[in-house]
């Protein structure tokens, strides 16, 4: 039997994935993460609305601890606060500024839970970190490098966001609900008498209140703009101070022909395909189509212009490590939830990719994912360019 620490966040998923492991026979550990979310912010009406994490919520560590009470096994409350602001929420928030629409839990999977995480795991002797994904992992039959392979129910499989993961994470990592569907891990919940059984889950990005991002982005800015301004308050040397961060800027909003239309808020309040919100009138419905960052400048169009059949991706990142030479076919997903098509990927230099589609796909956004993947088995992924 193993060591394993799990990640757990008080919601159904982990608490089954900690019962499943303890009842198996292994020496099961539990941890969670606390993780950075807005300061409270002082209301007309002179309360303090407290903005917390959802991951990481008081009412969630609760659910949490009462769950490992139940297992009878070990649980820790680790403050990542400062490691997620800085690698995940900086992160967002610069994206959207320039003039891209990122997905944080690519980040966060990465850098927070499978090695910031992992290492603590490891580091209390731990054989394997396991999480509550609808995910698989096995090893190839040929190889025996470890497989990334999407989960058995389809609508909750998480592989798109944990293609980011690399062999040697792969090889400590445990997915005991890749195998099981949503409805099998509520009732298994529910015949434990878990709590959880029924708690609802939130698609929302974890630190976003409201689920309102450009909200967020008024607000961090604004805090950041604070926090520059003091920074200059009585300093000699203040204009050799480098911004904290990048406050977004107004601009045009041109159409495909060139003619300015109207101006922008800053690129960080866009987003590929929006259709509301731009300000300008026209005879028909017009989309941003692109966000020229270069320019400050968004472009619009009619919707038919949001169909594209070809884009490139950058960063890519291979599951087996083997960087391929020549083109390969793979089935494409452009955003989590966006249906595969078939694709012809040609490795280009400095580790990006042309993609060609067989089929036109609608809104490819810059800064999202595109992962690749050959029958159920995720090969690898990329973040898109243009």
């Amino acid at each position: 039997m193993a060591r394993i620490v799990v990640a757990m966040s008080g919601g159904v998923d982990s608490s089954v994935a900690a019962a499943l492991l303890k009842e198996q026979g292994h020496e099961v550990i539990g941890i969670m993460l606390r993780l950075w979310s807005e300061p409270g912010v002082i209301e007309d009406d002179g309360v303090e609305r407290v903005v917390q994490n959802k991951c990481c919520s008081l009412e969630a560590v609760d659910d949490a601890r009462r769950v490992a009470h139940m297992l009878d096994i070990p649980f820790y409350l680790i403050n990542v606060e400062q490691e997620f602001k800085n690698t995940v929420v900086d992160m967002f928030y610069e994206e959207y500024v320039a003039g891209r629409t990122p997905n944080p839990c690519l980040t966060c999977n990465r850098h927070i839970r499978f090695t910031v995480m992992l290492k603590r795991a490891l580091a209390l002797d731990a054989d394997y970190l396991a999480t509550g994904h609808y995910v698989r992992v096995d090893d190839h039959a040929f190889t025996g490098k470890r497989r990334l392979r999407k989960g058995v129910d389809p609508d909750k499989d998480q592989s798109y966001v944990l293609h980011v993961l690399n062999q040697q994470q792969l090889a400590h990592a445990c997915f005991p609900l890749g195998a099981y569907t949503k409805l099998q891990v509520r009732a298994m919940a529910a015949e434990r008498g878990m709590t959880v059984a029924t708690k609802a889950e939130s698609q929302e990005i974890c630190f976003v209140a409201q689920n309102d991002y450009r909200g967020f982005i008024n607000r961090y800015a604004a805090t950041a703009t604070a926090e520059q301004e003091g920074i200059g308050v009585g300093a000699a040397t203040a204009t050799s101070v480098k911004p904290l961060i990048t406050l977004p800027k107004p601009g045009p909003i041109y159409d495909l022909h060139g003619k300015m239309l109207g101006r922008h808020r800053g690129l960080a309040f866009y987003t590929i395909g929006q259709r509301k919100g731009l300000g300008i009138t026209s005879r028909e419905p017009l989309h941003v189509l692109k966000i020229d960052a270069a320019q400050n400048a968004l472009i619009v169009g009619p919707a038919a212009g949001l169909e594209k059949t070809s884009f490139t991706a950058g960063k890519m990142h291979y599951v087996s490590g083997d960087i391929p030479a020549e083109p390969f076919e793979a089935r494409v997903r452009v955003r989590y939830k966006a249906p595969e098509e078939i694709a012809l990927v040609t490795p280009l230099e400095g580790n990006r990719v042309h993609v060609a589609l067989a089929r036109p796909q609608r809104a490819i956004t810059p800064g999202q994912a595109a992962v690749f993947y050959s029958g159920d088995e995720v090969l690898c992924g990329g973040i898109i360019e243009e």
